[in-house]
């Protein structure tokens, strides 16, 4: 009791808590952003953190990503423009409400159960943070391989319309994370000898042209388009957010779960859980021919998943030293050099500094509510702005925001061709989200492959021999089974009748 004494009086002291108002407001704007992760928004308060105390200098960057995950679903729903890459998932379904007039239920369900998803994983962090990175560590690359495969199979159940279609913009998305250097021999592979594709095509990039540059030609090309959805006020964004809380209970603690279980995954993160989450919600949903249409379900159980994995990415983190994801990797640094070493003995040595962590997570996260609204108020500016102003704007932004990434004018090629393949994909009825998340996973499948064909000396047996390994096996080939075999299941039972 008298180091959790001691903690509160570590975070709620003037200096601390100007820290995090301060880290909110920054993270808020960063998430908001195209192009800029929470991600980046870790790496630009490193420098900074070096002149502060343990406990302030983690609470900046807790409370700058809490906010960060956040903040990249606003310009999702207003302008189908992902801020972050755990805002992707959903953004098409954000942004078909937006374009229904339901711009303050989709912003308010985006904050509230953002909120809630990540209070879940900081309880689960803050409860049993040592059986759950045990859990993670028996994770090897026979167990990442079938995970991916899980991911990847989500593409079809998050298609709208035609399952093939979606199939094939996932296979694109495949081939594009191919590009590059393969592995493990480092050969050039799809680059045309260019040097710039030695590095693989950039997600941020791809990400901006396929959906902030698609949408810009779309509009070029249909002068008259949507330009009613940005004459819309928002109101009030909480107004119905309890009866959502009522009607979908389920959901949000199945997203929550599963997002803090995808988190504590080594490299795993809030990207992947907010598109396995997406996927879950429409696969068993009672109408899931809604989505895509603007329903709200899934924006609740996948907003809920990417906060909590943000909690669950810090449980291996801080048990074992292992990353979560990108950013727990930049703070696993920022706590060696703070003194807080992580690993098991982190409890005992440090256990005010630890106590004081898990405060910030709670305060950050009951923080984004205020900060959020205030957010979500200043963006509706957007709606005002006529569009033959707005698209130009946002077009100048997408080029500086690549061109940012690596100080090169490669990437602003990349947004402007992945922009026109967007387009094209879209006007012919494939669903550009699946490429999206081919290219996310693609370089994970494929190094998980080959590290398994390794280390099984090539049998391909050795992935169901390790029992988590064989039960996500399993758990896969039936969910690619499941549709042949309900389908015989129906010509049966037809051809009887």
């Amino acid at each position: 009791m008298a180091d959790i004494a001691t903690a509160f009086g570590l975070v709620f002291q003037p200096y601390v808590l100007s820290v995090i108002l301060l880290s909110a407001v920054f993270g808020l704007i960063v998430g908001a952003i195209p192009g800029l992760t929470a991600t980046m928004a870790t790496a630009l308060l490193v420098p900074v953190t070096f002149f502060m105390p343990p406990v302030p200098a983690i609470a900046s960057i807790v409370t700058a990503t809490a906010m960060a995950i956040f903040s990249g679903d606003i310009p999702g729903a207003l302008m189908r423009i992902p801020g972050t890459p755990a805002s992707a998932a959903y953004t098409d379904e954000s942004y078909a409400m937006t374009r229904k007039g339901h711009a303050e239920t989709v912003l308010g369900a985006d904050l509230v159960f953002s909120v809630i998803g990540g209070l879940f994983g900081t309880v689960v962090l803050v409860v049993s943070a040592p059986t759950l990175a045990e859990i993670a560590l028996k994770f090897s690359s026979f167990e990442y391989f079938w995970l991916v495969l899980l991911g990847l199979s989500s593409a079809v159940m998050i298609s709208v319309g035609d399952p093939l279609k979606g199939v094939v913009s996932l296979l694109l998305g495949l081939l594009i994370s191919a590009i590059g250097l393969d592995n493990p021999a480092a050969y050039p592979r799809f680059t045309f000898g260019s040097i710039e594709l030695l590095g693989s095509v950039g997600l941020i990039p791809m990400m901006i042209g396929m959906f902030a540059v698609s949408e810009i030609l779309r509009y070029a090309v249909e002068q008259q388009g949507e330009a009613h959805v940005f004459k819309k006020q928002i109101g009030n964004v909480f107004r119905g957010m309890w009866g959502l809380i009522k009607r979908y209970p389920l959901q949000t603690l199945r997203g929550s779960v599963l997002g803090t279980a995808i988190g504590a995954l080594p490299g795993a993160g809030a990207d992947i859980a907010a598109w396995m989450s997406y996927a879950m919600s429409k696969k068993f949903s009672k109408e899931p021919e809604k989505f895509g249409t603007g329903h709200i379900e899934g924006i609740i159980e996948a907003g809920a998943a990417n906060n909590s994995a943000l909690a669950g990415a810090w449980i291996p983190a801080l048990v074992f030293g292992i990353p979560g994801d990108s950013i727990t990797a930049i703070v696993i640094g920022v706590l060696y050099i703070k003194g807080m070493n992580p690993g098991p003995t982190i409890f005992i040595d440090n256990p005010a500094n630890i106590y004081a962590v898990f405060i910030v997570f709670f305060l950050a996260n009951l923080l984004m509510i205020p900060f959020g609204w205030a957010a979500i108020k200043a963006a509706k500016r957007i709606l005002d702005i006529p569009r033959n102003i707005l698209m130009p704007v946002i077009l100048l932004f997408c080029v500086v925001g690549a061109f940012a990434i690596n100080n090169s004018l490669f990437a602003v090629t990349v947004i402007l061709v992945f922009g026109l393949a967007g387009y094209l994909m879209e006007e012919n009825g494939y669903p550009v989200a699946p490429a999206i998340l081919g290219m996310i996973l693609g370089a994970m499948l494929e190094e998980n492959f080959i590290s398994s064909m390794i280390k099984s000396d090539g049998r391909l047996f050795g992935f169901f021999e390790r029992p988590i390994a064989a039960g996500l096996g399993i758990l896969t080939l039936i969910v690619w089974l499941w549709p042949l075999v309900t389908w015989r299941l129906r010509a049966a039972a037809s051809s009887r009748g």
